[in-house]
């Protein structure tokens, strides 16, 4: 199928199925274990719909994540002791950044700018924005002294949370990102955008887009969803003027859907919603204004698990908002790879100016396998006793004064195997 209109009454079917087992357009959290019957067969099992989106690099958000963590960069790479907190707002021919920085590097925060705009493909009016004629404005100040005096310390073992800040890591054994799939099938969807306008594989589509992605899981009386099938998919894509929707429609099938989409996934009833508006010419900050931090739900788990208040980009690692984010992916990530639950949701708490954690939590969501011995309520001591949750420790375990931060800004901070996402690298707990 490639039209969304062929497809509507499977949708409507399975809502109303009995086996269902709950509503079938809940979207903003899997049902509770306990709410789950003991199946007789994994065909009997509850079934639910989880919906995870994602967005190309140059959604006007997403730009301005990429500009605020490529000033975080510049910074780091002349000075790896940098406090950056700097912000970005863009809107028809113009982009702002401010907030506060200390370093010793001298940058061109200019020249920072109008290359990330222009690697987003933004080199047109037409397109909404162009990085040679787009007005650049920089408001930026200095830390405040009383923020610094909490982080400064000549041993990093010593240095206080620069914020009060509650973190949130999440894993699972969806994928082999130990991921949900939902995510990383819409946040694949999404790069795969990008990337078919990169190399001229599809002439007509432009730099903005989004997509959605819909699983139909199963749920056993352990609490672990096990997805089953694709329900359904959205894709905005930014298209030139003179393309028709029936070739968009058979285009992002052929050239996005289908090489991303594990076949297995897909089935007659998946349901296609191609760029349901009928007409995206007008996109990026033209058609909407962009903001630092307005996507945690692509940054982080697609909407499963939990994230914290902050965002993660424009921010160097002295913000517990980024590296305890980071930090609680990394324990996550190990207790499922170890074996110790199938998923989990491991929190942080901090206080600013403490040096060490106020609170950690770690909810297997009732699939803790008592693995060595160790119950749900052994795994905090277990963490505690093999994590040095410490802010400065974190950015010296995970090496965070590294330029490294764009590269997390577009297409998720978790799940990612290249050798900077250092707290993707599983830690071996299976002698603890």
């Amino acid at each position: 199928m490639s039209t969304a209109e062929t497809a509507e009454t499977p949708a409507a079917s399975l809502s109303e199925s009995p086996k269902t087992g709950v509503d079938a357009t809940m979207t903003d959290a899997p049902p509770s274990p306990s709410t789950a019957a003991t199946p007789a067969s994994p065909s009997d099992a509850p079934s639910f719909l989880f919906t995870s989106e994602g967005v190309t690099e140059s959604h006007p958000d997403k730009l301005c994540d990429t500009i605020s963590d490529a000033v975080v960069d510049a910074c780091l790479t002349l000075d790896p002791s940098s406090r950056v907190a700097c912000e970005t707002i863009c809107k028809t021919g113009v982009v702002i950044i401010f907030g506060e920085i200390t370093t010793s590097a001298s940058i061109n925060y200019e020249q920072v700018i109008r290359d990330a705009v222009r690697d987003a493909g933004y080199d047109d009016p037409a397109k909404g924005l162009d990085y040679k004629t787009c007005n650049v404005i920089v408001a930026l100040e200095e830390q405040s002294p009383d923020i610094a005096q909490c982080v400064d310390s000549t041993k990093v073992e010593d240095m206080g949370a620069g914020d009060t800040s509650t973190v949130f890591g999440y894993a699972c054994e969806e994928t082999p990102e130990l991921m949900p799939l939902s995510h990383v099938l819409a946040t694949k969807l999404s790069a795969r955008l990008a990337a078919v306008r990169k190399e001229g594989t599809l002439d007509w589509i432009r730099p903005d887009g989004k997509a959605s992605v819909t699983v139909e899981y199963t749920l056993s009386a352990q609490g672990v969803p096990t997805p089953k099938r694709v329900h359904s998919i959205v894709i905005s894509a930014q298209h030139s003027e003179e393309v028709s929707n029936d070739k968009i429609a058979a285009d992002l099938l052929e050239q996005v859907v289908q090489p991303v989409v594990p076949a297995k996934y897909l089935d007659d009833n998946t349901i296609y919603h191609f760029n349901p508006s009928a007409r995206f010419v007008i996109g990026g900050p033209h058609s909407d204004a962009g903001l630092t931090g307005r996507k945690p739900g692509v940054d982080n788990y697609g909407g499963w698990g939990s994230y914290g208040g902050g965002a993660l980009s424009g921010k160097d690692a002295t913000k517990v908002d980024r590296s305890g984010a980071y930090a609680a992916r990394w324990i996550a990530k190990s207790l499922v790879s170890n074996g110790y639950c199938h998923r989990c949701c491991v929190q942080i708490s901090y206080g600013i100016g403490i040096i060490s954690p106020i609170a950690i939590n770690v909810d297997t969501y009732g699939t803790c396998t008592k693995k060595n011995g160790k119950g749900e309520q052994d795994l905090v001591k277990l963490v505690e006793d093999n994590f040095d949750l410490r802010p400065g420790c974190i950015v010296r375990d995970l090496d965070l004064r590294r330029p490294v931060m764009r590269k997390t800004s577009a297409y998720g901070h978790f799940g990612r195997e290249e050798e900077e996402f250092k707290w993707e690298k599983v830690k071996d707990l299976s002698k603890v």
